[in-house]
């Protein structure tokens, strides 16, 4: 175990500035406590500030998001120029200002956080409208007013931001390699929007991983990741079909990995994060990089032991 947990490295790194919308691979990305900086610090809402996602609108899927290169460099800051490019088929480019906006929206809700956010105004508002077909907006996680806690019985004190649940996601090749065996069409990494994609471990390794350090900073696996329709939604397509839920149900359904738990009818695939370190103080090197080492610290014996 030890000799193969030892060869373990971050293979992939994706950020989603905009939820529910394609994401970015790079090579390296800022840790902050809400997540890689830029990771979900938008969302599309509809007219009464409700978050627009792939559940509802799956061709939020079709929408390509470029962020300037530098942004993903450690300590970078905006300015005047630099934008946040959105690309739709049928549609102009959107270009949206990284400075900080000057409106507010209120009443803006994703799952049970309900709060203010800044607003991307008009003309993201038309693009979106135009695209969607309804009444919507662009919203700015407003970090400076706001914060979104994540479940205290999993992971007490951390936040996030737009994200669905926590500020990273990790799955390993293992896992997805070990699904698309089992599938007729197999299925790339981006119907499960991870941050971080590990290579070098066992099919489901990261279900039991407590404690790992990536490079020198500490994460804790507080949660298996519980899976909703996203990803029966080809990325390419913005098309919905069965797999591969249905596939991950006979093999990766709580009736099967937990039956000695609460039987909730959910499915599961990667491990839920969050950052231990304090990343407060200026200290430079909070930043992983593709093919960094991951030293598994701590585990637990079976997925049956694991928070889910």
């Amino acid at each position: 175990m030890e000799k193969a947990l030892s060869e373990v490295k971050v293979s992939s790194i994706f950020i989603y500035p905009v939820k529910s919308c394609r994401g970015i691979s790079v090579s390296q990305a800022p840790v902050a406590p809400t997540g890689f900086r830029w990771d979900r610090q938008w969302l599309v809402v509809n007219y009464k500030g409700r978050a627009y996602t792939q559940r509802v609108e799956p061709k939020l899927a079709l929408i390509e998001v470029q962020l300037p290169n530098e942004a993903f460099l450690e300590g970078w800051e905006p300015n005047k120029s630099s934008y946040l490019v959105l690309k739709a088929p049928g549609m102009d480019v959107l270009k949206v200002s990284l400075s900080t906006p000057q409106e507010i929206a209120h009443g803006v809700s994703v799952w049970e956080w309900s709060g203010s956010a800044l607003d991307e105004g008009a003309d993201a508002s038309k693009w979106f409208s135009d695209y969607l077909g309804k009444p919507s907006r662009l919203v700015r996680f407003n970090a400076a007013s706001e914060t979104r806690p994540v479940e205290p019985e999993y992971a007490l004190g951390h936040q996030t931001m737009f994200s669905d649940m926590y500020p990273y996601m990790l799955l390993s090749q293992g896992s997805l390699d070990a699904l698309n065996e089992l599938l007729k069409e197999p299925v790339p990494v981006n119907r499960f929007r991870p941050n971080i994609l590990v290579n070098g471990c066992e099919p489901f390794s990261e279900d039991l991983w407590t404690e790992i350090r990536i490079d020198k900073l500490k994460f804790q696996g507080v949660k298996l990741c519980s899976r909703c329709k996203v990803p029966t939604i080809n990325q390419a397509t913005g098309i919905a079909g069965p797999e591969p839920n249905v596939t991950l149900k006979k093999i990766r359904s709580d009736a099967v990995l937990r039956p000695t738990g609460k039987q909730q009818g959910r499915i599961y695939f990667g491990q839920n994060l969050v950052c231990k370190d304090s990343l407060t103080g200026g200290a430079k090197g909070n930043v992983v990089k593709v093919g960094d080492l991951v030293n598994v610290l701590k585990m637990v014996s079976s997925a049956d032991e694991a928070a889910a």
